[in-house]
């Protein structure tokens, strides 16, 4: 690709070589841009225009676009050992990443327990162990094998919009019939779904109607694991009511099944913790982790509860059975170290759940014309949504992207989410400004109002 090539050049490339499923274009050009820049909160495309970027970009770049010291970390990192052997010869970065994702889960978990500030899940438990991926749905396939190899049981409960990633294994416990429909008859199936609750005006109904259904699936099927978002992202910003992972829990504890929790989005002071499992006190067996470890490189991570893990997995005899060549790939490493500490450095955790309330707080103030449209605010720190829906109680689906490609011309970023993709997402980096956030609300505000 040459320098200076424009938008629709691009985009030309792209209708000629990329798979025609991947890259969705608007005939008109409404949609895509073309990146080529971004530091901070901001994006320029291939015509030097400048947006703010209210996505992360899926969430990933926590600390801000280009982050200079990760970027450096990284750097330095390619300069010296560019790839290693994956499950042969080690680095230490690996090792030193592996000991600082245990010491931020489970040995921080278990330090509060022992202050009387967290539920354990595991007596005796204090560190965890680590399987090192690529991409977020190979961290919950590494979970899933490790919870059939510890239980012997292979069924699986999920829950209804769930979105666990599109990998053969992912995809019996990913919701949405759009991804699973295509390749249902080369799924196993070993996953169930029952309905996720939201918080509500019910939610002691709502939790003890899932309470009779969990125990139903459990008495019915030999159940190994089950497998939670504590906060639907791309299902639509879904938060569930106090008491819901308290009671998943207690039902894993009570039938000999595994937490697991899928914290790739929610994770890293997304939510005003560092992980959404915090606001519930609740540990879980395995904890699914991506996108803002490293601020942009691919590197996923399974981490489990040290006994759990071993209880699960044998000692390597020479050949592992479950690795892939970029394994713990040194470059990801070391951009998740530098990206963690900085994370620490600018107090992002708190800097999302002070942040995120003031959001919260706008976002439950806008509202469209009440003829057309009907704003519905949810979220829990920088993790925020809108969702439109008319009079009627039907998803204004139309409304919501119409509105996104708006704004897009306008200069703001923003993506849809849920099935009928009619929740407006606010999931920006944790290094926003409230100015920026307004500047983004003041304009949507406008698009609401101007809805034909």
């Amino acid at each position: 690709m040459k320098r200076g090539t424009t938008t629709a050049q691009t985009l030309a490339l792209l209708r000629a070589h990329e798979s025609r499923n991947v890259t969705f274009m608007e005939a008109d050009g409404s949609w895509p841009v073309v990146w080529v820049r971004a530091r901070g909160t901001s994006v320029w495309d291939a015509e030097g225009r400048k947006y703010l970027d209210l996505t992360a970009a899926f969430g990933v770049a926590a600390a801000g676009h280009a982050n200079p010291r990760v970027v450096r970390a990284g750097q330095r990192q390619m300069a010296t050992l560019l790839h290693a052997m994956g499950d042969v010869h080690p680095h230490p970065l690996k090792a030193r990443l592996a000991q600082e994702l245990s010491s931020l889960t489970f040995e921080r978990w278990s330090a509060g327990t022992a202050k009387g500030k967290r539920q354990k899940a595991k007596v005796g438990c204090s560190t965890g162990k680590v399987i090192f991926c690529n991409s977020g749905f190979e961290a919950v396939e590494a979970a899933l094998k490790t919870a059939v190899l510890a239980t012997g049981k292979r069924g699986v409960i999920a829950f209804e919009g769930a979105y666990h990633g599109l990998g053969y294994g992912a995809l019996n416990v990913t919701h949405r019939e759009h991804f699973r429909s295509p390749f249902r008859s080369q799924l196993r199936a070993f996953g169930q779904f029952l309905p996720f609750p939201e918080a509500g005006e019910t939610d002691a109904a709502a939790l003890d109607a899932l309470h009779a259904r969990l125990e139903t699936a459990f008495r019915h099927d030999p159940v190994g694991a089950v497998l939670v978002e504590p906060i639907q992202a791309r299902g639509g910003i879904r938060v569930p009511p106090p008491g819901f992972l308290t009671l998943l829990r207690q039902l894993c504890d009570e039938h000999g099944a595994l937490l697991i929790l899928d914290e790739i989005y929610t994770g890293f002071g997304r939510t005003g913790k560092w992980f959404a499992c915090e606001h519930s006190g609740v540990v879980p067996d395995l904890i699914c982790l991506g996108k803002a470890l490293t601020g942009g490189f691919p590197l996923s991570a399974c981490v489990g509860q040290a006994e759990v893990m071993d209880a699960a997995w044998p000692a390597s005899s020479g050949e592992a059975i479950h690795t892939s060549t970029f394994l713990g790939h040194p470059v990801g490493c070391a951009m998740a170290l530098e990206n963690l500490a900085e994370i620490r450095r600018l107090k992002l955790v708190e800097r999302s759940a002070q942040v995120g309330a003031w959001l919260g707080r706008q976002l439950s103030k806008v509202q469209g014309p009440k003829s057309k449209v009907i704003c519905r605010a949810r979220g829990v720190g920088l993790m925020q949504g809108i969702e439109l829906v008319r009079p009627n109680g039907s998803p204004a689906t139309t409304a919501s992207l119409g509105i996104i490609k708006r704004l897009l011309h306008r200069g703001f970023i923003l993506l849809p989410e849920g099935e009928h993709a009619n929740v407006i997402g606010f999931t920006p980096p944790l290094t926003i400004s409230q100015r920026d956030l307004q500047r983004a609300l003041t304009a949507l505000t406008g698009e609401l109002a101007a809805l034909p």
